[in-house]
């Protein structure tokens, strides 16, 4: 599906969510990176969400956060892989839905590789839990990833893909 310049609308989709998703993850992550020192935080809602300044050398959840250089190339080998199947999906796409998912998790592997790359870590500040279980914290560009996942499976599962609308 083609807009008036010629350029697709999955193609507009993508760039517009890719850039809007990790220009928020990056300034969030200036604004915490300016505000709080490492390994702290501030609670907002007592037994409940804290914003923190925790730096993640691993991946999703904290996974496989010991190790040195290897490690760190081969998450970020594992961004760019993503980064491609993702880009080969919004190509194979016929929905508008299925492009918006599929560049939440481009959006948001953009944003922490921005921050691997740079940084050999990820910023994440966002903690959420009950008393004393902590669900992992995280950033913007999880919360994209997530919900692209979640609205691509959601898609999938409840759409109609014969006419390549969903049933939404």
């Amino acid at each position: 599906m083609r807009g008036g310049t010629g350029i697709s609308v999955h193609w507009k989709i993508f760039a517009a969510t890719v850039l809007t998703v990790a220009a928020l993850d990056q300034a969030t992550k200036l604004i915490i990176t300016q505000s709080l020192p490492v390994y702290s935080g501030v609670e907002v809602v007592p037994g409940f969400f804290s914003i923190v300044h925790y730096l993640n050398k691993g991946a999703a959840f904290g996974i496989l956060n010991d190790g040195g250089a290897a490690k760190k190339l081969f998450l970020i080998g594992v961004s760019l892989v993503s980064l491609a199947i993702v880009t080969f999906l919004i190509r194979q796409s016929t929905s508008r839905l299925h492009s918006f998912a599929f560049s939440l998790i481009a959006g948001g592997a953009v944003g922490n590789l921005i921050d691997r790359v740079r940084f050999g870590s990820v910023v994440d500040f966002l903690d959420f839990y009950l008393y004393t279980r902590h669900w992992p914290a995280f950033n913007v560009a999880d919360s994209a990833i997530t919900a692209g996942v979640a609205i691509a499976l959601f898609s999938y599962l409840f759409g109609n893909e014969k006419s390549g609308e969903e049933n939404i």
